[in-house]
C-alpha cells in the first residue's frame, strides 16, 4: 500500500508539473499563430496544434507525462483503482500552485478553499482504502474498453473541433476520461504477470489504452491551447477519476476497509466536487501582465 501510494503521488507530480509546461509552450504557439492557427468555429487547428506540441516546454513536459505514466500504471496495479486515480488527480494541486509562478495566474480564494477540499479528500480516501482487486475481467470487458475508447476519442475530437474556443472543459473532460479508460486497461491487461506477448498483443485492453493515451493527450493540448490551465486540468480530473474508480469497484473487486465505506465514498465525492469547483472558478483565468514575459497571454486570446 506505502509503495502504491508513493508511487501514485510521484505520477500526480509528473503529470502537474508536464501540464503547466505544456500549456507555457501551448500558449507561446498561440501568440505565435497571431490567430493564423484556428478553425471556423474559433478553436485550434491540427497545425497549431502541432506547433505548440514542438515547442521545448511542450517536450519536456510529454516527456514527464510518460515518466508519470509508467509511475500510475504501477500504482494502479497496486492500490484500489479509486485511490490511485484520485491520488493521481492531485496533479491539479500542483498544477495550481506552479501555474501561479508559471503563467502569472492569480488564483480567487474560492480556488485556493477548492483545491484544500480535494487536498482534505485525498486524506480521507487514503485513510478509507483497502484492499485492491484482482486484475481479471471477463473479455467482453475488455472489448468494451476498446470500443468506449474508440467512440469518446473520435467523436471528441470531432467535437471539439466544432465547438472551437468554447470546447476547453468538454476538452478536458474527455481526455480524462482517456487517461481514466487507460488506467482501466493497464489494470486487467492480459500478458503481464506472467510476462507473455502474445496474450498481451492479442488483448483488446493494448490497443485501447494506446488510442486512450494518444487521444487523451491530443485533447488535454487543445483544452491548454485554448482555456484555462487549472480548469483544463480539473475537468481532467473528473474525468480520470470517476470513470475508473466506478469500474475498480462494481467490476474488479476494489473495496474500503471494514466499516469504512462511508469514509472512501465521502472523500470520493469530496474529490470530485472540489475538482468540479476548481473548473468551474478558474474557467476564466486570465494571466497577470509580465512585461518580461508578453507572450504567456491567455491560450484564447488569438482566437478572439
Amino acid at each position: 500500500m506505502l509503495i502504491g501510494l508513493l508511487t501514485a503521488v510521484a505520477a500526480s507530480i509528473c503529470y502537474g508539473t508536464g501540464s503547466v509546461l505544456q500549456a507555457v509552450g501551448s500558449r507561446r504557439a498561440a501568440r505565435a499563430d497571431s490567430g493564423s492557427g484556428v478553425t471556423q468555429h474559433g478553436g485550434p487547428n491540427l497545425s497549431s496544434t502541432a506547433k505548440a506540441a514542438m515547442t521545448w516546454e511542450f517536450i519536456v513536459g510529454t516527456i514527464l507525462d510518460f515518466v508519470g505514466f509508467g509511475l500510475g500504471a504501477l500504482a494502479a496495479r497496486l492500490l484500489p483503482l479509486f485511490l490511485s486515480q484520485t491520488v493521481i488527480s492531485a496533479n491539479l494541486v500542483i498544477t495550481a500552485v506552479l501555474s501561479v509562478k508559471m503563467l502569472g495566474i492569480r488564483l480567487s480564494r474560492k480556488e485556493w478553499a477548492s483545491i484544500g477540499v480535494v487536498c482534505g479528500a485525498l486524506v480521507l480516501l487514503a485513510t478509507a482504502a483497502g484492499h485492491e482487486g484482482g486484475h481479471h475481467a471477463d473479455r467482453s470487458v475488455h472489448w468494451w474498453l476498446l470500443g468506449v475508447t474508440v467512440a469518446l476519442m473520435a467523436g471528441g475530437t470531432v467535437a471539439v473541433r466544432f465547438l472551437g474556443a468554447r470546447a476547453a472543459i468538454l476538452a478536458g473532460l474527455l481526455s480524462g476520461l482517456g487517461f481514466g479508460a487507460l488506467g482501466v486497461g493497464v489494470r486487467i491487461l492480459d500478458g503481464v504477470e506472467p510476462f507473455s506477448l502474445g496474450a498481451l498483443l492479442a488483448d483488446p485492453a493494448l490497443y485501447a489504452i494506446v488510442i486512450a493515451g494518444a487521444g487523451g493527450m491530443y485533447l488535454h493540448t487543445v483544452a491548454l491551447q485554448i482555456g484555462s490551465v487549472n480548469g483544463a486540468t480539473a475537468a481532467l480530473v473528473v474525468g480520470e477519476t470517476v470513470l475508473p474508480g466506478a469500474i475498480g469497484v462494481l467490476w474488479l473487486g476494489d473495496a474500503s476497509r471494514p466499516g469504512l465505506a462511508w469514509l472512501a465514498v465521502t472523500g470520493f465525492l469530496l474529490a470530485v466536487a472540489g475538482a468540479v469547483a476548481v473548473a468551474w472558478y478558474g474557467s476564466h483565468d486570465t494571466p497577470t501582465p509580465d512585461p518580461a514575459t508578453p507572450d504567456l497571454a491567455p491560450a484564447g486570446s488569438a482566437a478572439r
